[in-house]
Formats: C-alpha cells, structure tokens, sequence
C-alpha cells in the first residue's frame, strides 16, 4: 500500500499513527540500525528522514541503514531542495502555508521538480504550518517566516481549511525541533473539526501523555523526533501511547 493511502485510510478507520523523525544530523549514523530496529519492534507506522539544516551529507547513507533493518516506510521530510533521494518510499512536498516566503509556497518546489519528477518518489502534497512554541526553532530560522501564535486557534483553522481547499492532502501542524511548547490540544481539534484530510502534529512531543494528548485531540499521525534522538526507550512508550487510543 502505498504511504498516502495508508495514512488516508488508518485516519478514516479512525487508528493513530506514529513517525519517528530521523535527522541525520542529530543521530550518530552508527544509531540508524538502533533506531530502526526499535521502531520496527514497536510497530511503528512510519520513519521520516531529514531535517531543517544537513551540514553532513549522510542522508543515503541513513536510508541504507534504515532500510536495511526494517521495511517501515520510509518518508523524506525536507528541509530544503537538496534533500532529494530515490532510496526513500515517499516525500512529504511541503507547501508553508503560515508563511509568506514565496520561496517555501512554491518557489522551491519549482527547482526540485523536475528532480522529483525522476526520482518516481510517491509525492505527497503536503500544507506545512509551523506554530509558536516558545522558543526560535531552526526551521523559523531557515524559512525566514513568522510562525502562527500559540493561542490563535481561528487563524491556524483558516489557514488549514485553505490549504486542503487548495489541494493538499495532508495538514502539518509543526512546533518545531526543540519546542518547549507541543501544539496546544485545542488547536489540534479545532484544525481537524474543520478539514476533511489527515492531520499531522509534531513539534516539543517528548513524552508518551504529550502524544497521547495530541492523539487524543484528533491527531491522525503524530511525530516524534528530538526525544527519540535523546532516548530510544521511549519509542515502545509513545507507540504503545498512541496505538492504544
């Protein structure tokens, strides 16, 4: 089954998900295997690949070892055009719908399509939307983009129906790497009262009753990255934490 039919219908039968966020940059690449081993073990539904800044060109490399350990799909989640690899399954083509770059609306993705076009990689379009967390994350940084406030649930819900009217078929609730903040339960219902696509929420999750709380406030599929990058325990916690509900 290919990634986005997956997502699509576990959302419509009403079953949670999970995604380790691997960024190459902030694992050991001797940590591949581990953490794909562990994640397979623990049902995981998906594994993203990238990150916001790869200063290593290790990104084949960690699609080689990953693969190499499990046959959980494997998603790129790009930080920028670069970010290109047929060994993946899928990629997330991120559209920043709550910023105002033209560059991460569209302009970049004028650059990597004929890249994409080749690579044969499942495309997924997908309304990228980052959320205030309490502190500068890198991906505010490298967008070059205001995020939307913690508390205005009215404009993250415009701007989630926007993009799902404009096409998209996945919403991306982001706080960011590093978040102290997750994105508030109430947004989260809020942005999945009002779409008819799949939601995912990622951002400051760093505890199995973090992710049980997005899960449970309508998140379809919820990421994790920057806790697992600290300790893999918790992986059996979180899947086990979203699975259940």
């Amino acid at each position: 089954m290919e990634v986005y039919s997956k997502i699509s219908v576990n959302s419509s039968e009403g079953k949670g998900m999970f995604a380790i966020l691997i960024d190459p940059d902030k694992i050991h690449h001797n940590s591949f295997r581990t953490v794909a081993h562990k994640a397979a073990e623990a049902d995981v539904d998906f594994l993203f690949i990238g990150g916001s800044l790869l200063s290593a060109d290790i990104m084949e490399e960690c699609l080689y070892e990953v693969r190499c350990e499990t046959d959980i799909p494997l998603v790129i989640f790009p930080g920028s055009v670069f970010q290109i690899n047929k060994a993946a399954d899928a990629i997330l083509l991120l559209s920043l719908i709550s910023g105002r770059n033209p560059e991460m609306l569209i302009g970049n993705h004028v650059v990597a399509a004929p890249y994409l076009k080749a690579s044969q990689l499942e495309i997924i379009p997908t309304g990228y939307m980052l959320i205030e967390s309490g502190v500068s994350t890198t991906a505010l940084y490298m967008s070059c983009t205001f995020p939307i406030p913690h508390s205005k649930d009215e404009i993250a819900v415009n701007t989630a129906m926007a993009g799902e009217m404009l096409g998209l078929k996945l919403i991306y609730l982001d706080a960011g790497s590093g978040a102290t903040s997750p994105v508030s339960a109430s947004m989260i219902t809020k942005v999945k009262q009002a779409i008819g696509i799949p939601l995912i929420v990622g951002g400051g999750i760093d505890t199995p009753e973090k992710a049980r709380r997005a899960r449970e406030a309508g998140a379809n599929l919820v990421v994790v990255g920057n806790a697992i990058e600290k300790d893999s325990g918790l992986i059996h916690e979180i899947a086990y934490a979203i699975h259940e509900i």
